[in-house]
C-alpha cells in the first residue's frame, strides 16, 4: 500500500512558529493564508525531513527564534521520522521501535514528490524521457522516431527535386509535329541512292529503247533484204516499249528538303525529348514522395499503437517528436491545472510506493478546477498537501504568521474534500 503522510508537527522553520497538520489521507490538503506567512515553508519542512538535507534550507532556522528547528513527520505505514537539535540530526523509527536512517526513507520515497518543480521546470525530452522510462517503451519509440525523421528528411529533399523537375519540365519548349526520334543522315542517303540507282536503271532502258527504235529505222531501209530480221527486232522492240510504258521515275526533292533540314528536325526532337525525359523524372520524384509519406504514417501508426498499448499513468498521455503530450497538447499550450495533473501522475507511477506529493502556488486553479483535481486525485488514492494564497472555505488549514490556524467556520465542500482535522500542538511537544 502507498505511503501518505499521517501527521506533521513542525517548529522553527523558515517563517513557521508551531504548525500541526493532519492531512487527508486521499485528495487534496490545502494550506491556506496571505503572502510571507509561512505556507511555502510548511512544503520545504516536509521536504527537508523526508528528502534529507539536499533539501535543507538556506537558512533553516525562523530568524530571531531562541529554539532550533523541530520537524516531526509520522506517516501511515507506522515510521516517524524527526530533526531536531543544533544539528538537525535524523532519527527514523519504524513501528517495532527499530531505527533506521535516510535509506529507509529513500526506499519507498520519491524523490520528485517532494521536489515538484524539477520535473515542472524540465525540458520537453527530459518530461519525454521520464513517460517513457515508466511505460517502458523508450528504446523502440526512439528508434521509430529515428526511422520518421531520416524518411521525413529523405522525403523532403525527393519533393524538392520533383519540384524542381516539374518547373524545369514546364519552362522547356515544345516543337509540334516533330519526329519522336533524331532523323539519321545516313538513312536519307541509302534512300536516295537507292532511288538514284533506279532512275538509272531506267534512264539505260530508255537508252535501249532508242537504240531500238534507230535500228529499226535501219532495218526498215533494208526491209525488203531483212524481212525476217525485222520481225525479229519488231518483237523486241514491243516487248522494251511495254516495259518502257509502265516507268515512272522518283523525284529526290523531299529527301534533298530533308537532308538539307535535317538539323532543325534533330534540334526539334531532342528539345522534345528533353521535356519527356524531365517531366518523366518529376513523375517518379512524385511517385517516391508518395511511397515515403505511406512509410511514415506506417511509423507513426505503429507508435501510436506501441502507446495505446501502453500502461500511460494517465489517459490522453502520449509522446510525439520527442515531446508529451496530453490530449494532443504540448506542455507549453497545457494549461497549469493539466500540467500539475500530468505532472502529478508521472511522480506517481515512477515510484507506486509513494502515495503523496507537494505542490505549491494553487492560486492558479480556480475553485471548479480545484475540485476536478481534488475528485481526481481522490480517486487515484493519491495524497496531495499544496499551498494557496487564499483564507476561503476551500483550506483545510490556515498559516498565519508561521502558525496554524484554526479551520474556516462552516466550511462548504469546495473540491470535494472534507477539511482535514485541525491538531492543536504546543510548541516543543516532541
Amino acid at each position: 500500500m502507498s505511503v501518505t503522510i499521517h501527521q506533521l508537527e513542525l517548529e522553527n522553520v523558515k517563517r513557521i512558529k508551531a504548525v500541526s497538520i493532519t492531512p487527508a489521507e486521499a485528495g487534496l490538503t490545502i494550506i491556506g493564508g496571505r503572502n510571507n506567512q509561512g505556507k511555502t515553508s510548511v512544503l520545504d519542512a516536509i521536504a527537508w525531513a523526508l528528502g534529507g538535507n539536499k533539501h535543507k534550507p538556506s537558512q533553516a532556522q525562523r530568524l530571531d527564534a531562541p529554539d532550533m528547528p523541530r520537524l516531526r513527520v509520522t506517516l501511515s505505514n507506522g515510521i516517524v521520522v524527526e530533526r531536531s537539535g543544533k544539528n538537525s540530526t535524523l532519527k527514523v523509527t519504524d513501528p517495532t521501535g527499530q531505527r533506521g536512517g535516510q535509506q529507509l526513507l529513500s526506499s519507498f520515497l520519491e524523490e520528485l514528490a517532494l521536489d515538484l518543480p524539477r520535473f515542472l521546470d524540465a525540458s520537453d525530452k527530459e518530461k519525454a524521457d521520464t513517460l517513457l522510462q515508466i511505460i517502458g517503451v523508450k528504446d523502440e519509440l526512439e528508434a521509430l522516431d529515428s526511422q520518421e525523421n531520416t524518411l521525413y528528411y529523405q522525403r523532403r529533399a525527393v519533393g524538392q527535386q520533383a519540384d524542381q523537375r516539374a518547373k524545369y519540365a514546364e519552362g522547356l519548349p515544345y516543337v509540334e509535329g516533330a519526329p519522336e526520334e533524331p532523323v539519321s543522315v545516313q538513312a536519307l542517303l541509302a534512300q536516295q541512292q537507292a532511288i538514284l540507282l533506279r532512275n538509272a536503271d531506267n534512264r539505260r532502258k530508255r537508252e535501249q529503247l532508242a537504240n531500238l527504235e534507230r535500228e529499226q529505222a535501219s532495218l526498215r531501209d533494208q526491209i525488203d533484204l531483212l524481212t525476217e530480221q525485222l520481225a525479229l527486232v519488231s518483237e523486241d522492240v514491243e516487248t522494251a516499249r511495254q516495259t518502257a510504258a509502265g516507268l515512272e521515275d522518283q523525284s529526290t526533292a523531299e529527301l534533298e528538303a530533308s537532308l538539307a533540314d535535317i538539323d532543325r528536325i534533330n534540334q526539334a526532337v531532342r528539345t522534345n525529348q528533353a521535356k519527356r525525359q524531365a517531366q518523366d523524372a518529376a513523375a517518379a520524384l512524385g511517385q517516391q514522395y508518395k511511397d515515403m509519406t505511406a512509410q511514415i504514417e506506417a511509423i507513426r501508426t505503429q507508435r501510436r499503437h506501441l502507446l495505446d498499448a501502453a500502461d500511460l499513468p494517465l489517459p490522453g498521455l502520449s509522446v510525439q517528436d520527442g515531446a508529451l503530450r496530453y490530449n494532443g497538447q504540448r506542455w507549453d499550450c497545457m494549461s497549469g491545472s493539466d500540467q500539475l495533473r500530468v505532472a502529478v501522475a508521472i511522480v506517481r507511477r515512477l515510484n507506486p510506493e509513494c502515495g503523496f506529493v507537494l505542490l505549491d502556488k494553487l492560486e492558479q486553479m480556480d475553485l471548479d478546477t480545484l475540485r476536478d483535481f481534488g475528485q481526481w486525485l481522490e480517486a487515484q488514492g493519491l495524497q496531495a498537501i499544496a499551498t494557496r494564497v487564499s483564507t476561503g472555505d476551500e483550506c483545510s488549514i490556515i498559516i498565519e504568521d508561521g502558525f496554524s490556524q484554526p479551520a474556516p467556520a462552516n466550511p462548504q465542500p469546495v473540491a470535494d474534500l472534507s477539511p482535514a482535522p485541525r491538531v492543536t500542538w504546543t510548541p516543543g511537544k516532541f
